[in-house]
């Protein structure tokens, strides 16, 4: 384990970049940064767009590598109003400065700033761009269709428009975005070397999950009349059918947040795992699942705990683990590679 990068603010993701560099987001500043060789530059300050509010700011980015693009989602202010979207950034080859910007998607549902969600994954095939968001704390806003929050959304990631695939790809709603519903608040995304989706959210008192991906599953999150967060994570008194969570943490939660999958012979026994971080237990768990996505044992190194709240986990192209801590003040990005 080795530091990076310090005197952050809440880092909510840290991507790689061509040249060693790392990308860096902070929440609370809403700035982009750019990390190499120790020191950090500022890429592009959006504290002019972004709303920062409770639990949501400039959070999750994704990176295309070869064609200087970033990805970033975060609060903005709507008019009035206030809502959660991805902004699409274009870069210098230096990677220095933003030489253009828009608006991918929008609308995702804002309230007080909890529930914001909001993870972003880059689909290792094809032009997929995955979105994870939260549900606002708005207890119809997971089972409804029509709402982007408490869903994982699949996007183009150039256009913004709605895939073929997409299990509603004909409507003329925002269903047509919608890959599955019935999420409390998702803080991960992760895909594993046979292409399959996995997330990972938070419970209310119980019950975080990692979840596996199926196209048009309702994962069983409904918290109503109101906000009930006494409701199980998955209801299955909902109609239909709900699916159920490959791994959850149980009483009391652990507020698990970032994933990646871990690959490489350099990791041994570890090799395979899905690295999920912990922000209330402060520590790293790497969970293993069969080849069919049964949940086999989960393991806990100390070595790896008493850094702080860890919030990201990317993996690196050599195959290290990439983590930001969140503590609110000196946090910092971490590189941990295996002995």
């Amino acid at each position: 384990m080795r530091v990076v990068a310090r005197g952050l603010e809440h880092p909510w993701d840290v991507q790689q970049a061509p040249g060693g560099r790392l990308v860096v987001s902070e929440r609370d500043r809403a700035r982009i940064s750019v990390v190499r060789k120790g020191k950090r530059r500022t890429l592009v300050d959006l504290s002019g767009q972004v709303r920062v509010e409770g639990e949501t700011g400039l959070m999750s980015l994704a990176v295309d590598r070869r064609r200087r693009v970033v990805w970033a989602c975060h609060g903005a202010a709507a008019g009035n109003a206030y809502d959660v979207r991805v902004t699409r950034l274009r870069v210098d080859s230096r990677w220095r400065r933003v030489t253009g910007s828009r608006t991918l998607i929008a609308g995702f549902p804002a309230t007080s700033g909890r529930h914001g969600g909001c993870r972003l994954l880059l689909d290792r095939v094809g032009p997929a761009l995955l979105i994870g968001t939260g549900d606002a704390a708005v207890g119809t806003v997971p089972q409804d269709l029509d709402s982007l929050g408490g869903k994982v959304l699949r996007i183009h990631r150039d256009s913004g428009a709605a895939l073929p695939g997409n299990p509603w790809a004909s409507a003329a709603t925002a269903r047509r975005f919608v890959l599955t519903y019935g999420h409390r608040n998702v803080q991960g995304l992760a895909q594993r070397r046979d292409g399959s989706l996995w997330s990972v959210e938070h419970g209310p008192s119980e019950d975080d999950e990692v979840n596996r991906l199926v196209a048009g599953g309702n994962y069983g999150w409904n918290p109503v009349p109101g906000y009930e967060s006494s409701v199980p994570m998955t209801d299955h008194s909902l109609p239909g059918t709900q699916v159920d969570a490959r791994w959850s943490t149980g009483s009391p939660t652990k507020a698990i947040a970032g994933a990646a999958w871990v690959r490489g012979r350099h990791w041994g026994a570890l090799d395979g795992t899905l690295a999920v971080a912990a922000l209330k237990d402060e520590e790293l768990l790497f969970l293993r699942f069969d080849a069919d996505g049964r949940f086999i044992s989960v393991r806990i190194p100390e070595e790896l705990t008493g850094f702080g709240r860890l919030r990201s986990v990317t993996s690196a192209r050599n195959g290290d683990l990439l983590l930001t801590t969140d503590e609110g003040d000196d946090d910092e990005v971490l590189r941990v590679s295996p002995r």
